[in-house]
Order: C-alpha cells, then sequence, then structure tokens
C-alpha cells in the first residue's frame, strides 16, 4: 500500500473533486483526478488506484441520474468508446511513464485553456454520427489510458445544448460503461497489484462523499466560481507534469 502522506493529500483532493464531478458539480473537472495523483506516483500507478473508485463512483451515480440519459448520443458513442479503449489497451505498454506525463500534461493544459477561452454560442445541434464516433474513440482511449475521457465527450456533446441534467446523466452512463470495460485489460496489464488495491480501499469512502456533494450542489450552486479554481489549478499542474517529464 502506498503509505507516502504526500500521496494521500493529493489523492483525498482528487478523489474528492472526481466524485462531485461524478454527482454533477463541476462536469469535466474529474479529468484533475490523475494529474493530481500523477504529480506524487507515476501515471500508472495513478490510474490503476483510481479505477476501483471510479467504479463505485459509477453506480452511485446510476442511480442518482436513472433513466435520465439521452440514447441518440449514447447509440453513437459508446460503440465508438469500445473501439479507443481497445487501442488504449493495444498501446499501453507502447507508452512510457514519462510519455504519459506528457499525455496527462497536454491534456490537462488543453482543458484548462479550452475553458478559459470559451465563448457562449448559440448553436443547438443534434448529435451527428460522424462526430461522436470520432470523439467517442478519443473519449475511449483517453478514458483508458489516463481516466481523461471528460474533454472529448464534452466536445461532442456540449455544442448540443441539451438541459443540464439530460448532459449529466449521459456521461454518467457513458462512463459507467467504459469504466466497467476496463477491469479485464487493467488485471492482463498487471495494475490490479496488492498495493494498489488496497490504496483504493483506504481512498474507498471519499468516493460516496464526493457524489453525494457533487449531487447536493448539482442544483443549488452556481459553480462558475468552482470552474475556474479547478480549471487554473489544473493549469498549473500540467505544467507542473511537462517539468517533471523533462527530466530538468
Amino acid at each position: 500500500m502506498i503509505v507516502d502522506p504526500y500521496f494521500y493529500l493529493a489523492a483525498t483532493l482528487a478523489v474528492l473533486i472526481v466524485g462531485m464531478a461524478k454527482g454533477g458539480f463541476g462536469g469535466g473537472i474529474a479529468v484533475v483526478g490523475v494529474p493530481l495523483m500523477a504529480m506524487v506516483v507515476s501515471p500508472f500507478q495513478a490510474a490503476a488506484v483510481m479505477l476501483p473508485i471510479l467504479m463505485v463512483m459509477d453506480v452511485l451515480a446510476m442511480r442518482a441520474y436513472w433513466n435520465r440519459w439521452d440514447w441518440r448520443n449514447l447509440r453513437i458513442l459508446l460503440p465508438a468508446a469500445m473501439l479507443g479503449t481497445l487501442l488504449g489497451f493495444a498501446t499501453a505498454r507502447a507508452i512510457s511513464a514519462d510519455g504519459l506525463r506528457v499525455l496527462v500534461a497536454v491534456v490537462a493544459l488543453v482543458y484548462a485553456v479550452q475553458y478559459f477561452r470559451r465563448r457562449s454560442g448559440d448553436r443547438n445541434r443534434p448529435p451527428r454520427p460522424g462526430p461522436g464516433l470520432l470523439w467517442g474513440a478519443t473519449a475511449g482511449f483517453t478514458s483508458f489510458s489516463i481516466h481523461a475521457g471528460g474533454p472529448p465527450l464534452q466536445a461532442f456533446l456540449l455544442p448540443q445544448r441539451m438541459h443540464r441534467t439530460t448532459f449529466q446523466a449521459t456521461s454518467v452512463l457513458f462512463f459507467f460503461v467504459v469504466n466497467w470495460s476496463k477491469v479485464g485489460p487493467y488485471y492482463w496489464l498487471g495494475q490490479w497489484t496488492t498495493d494498489n488495491l488496497l490504496t483504493s480501499l483506504v481512498l474507498l469512502p471519499l468516493a460516496p462523499v464526493g457524489v453525494f456533494l457533487g449531487r447536493y450542489l448539482h442544483d443549488r450552486v452556481d459553480d462558475e466560481l468552482f470552474f475556474r479554481v479547478v480549471h487554473a489549478s489544473l493549469f498549473v499542474i500540467g505544467v507542473k507534469l511537462l517539468y517533471d517529464a523533462s527530466g530538468v
């Protein structure tokens, strides 16, 4: 089991923030989880520790948003995500720890910059199969590698300007399927070690706390300030991970 106190400081923040996102407060800021933990341990280990916690969070979130998702989108996204997950599995051993740090950093930086540069628009598009297949596969790949499927999924769903709860429920079911599909591949890659599973078990009680907070705040709090703080932090984390990967 991991014993570094700095890891548990980072992991506690990561699990609570990811849980709040799963519960409906903060949306795609779940992407902050692995980058936070990867500042202390390798991205491979961070992803392995997070997966069982994400699976429990998905089950809790499914109860909260049951049958409120949009099947039109999911019929396009889920098959594509399975292809992306297979690609992530096929390339997992070819990516070094520093290479994965760079990938985590790039996702973090792009997502943070995109948030601060975004502009509201009047688009209201129905789901289109072509972009859906592209973004679904990308979400499956980045989710398998670093649990960062949120940004690609949002790139497809947000322009549709669907109801906030429908958007959250669709995201919840999408990641329920994707995360549970990783169980076999993670076992094959040797990620289910005793150390990783015990560490997940220690952090697991935080999962329902985060999901409950997210669900409670979903309809009660304007999350704009929260978004800004988390995305600014995500930018700093991305820069730090790029520095670590450079070996300077």
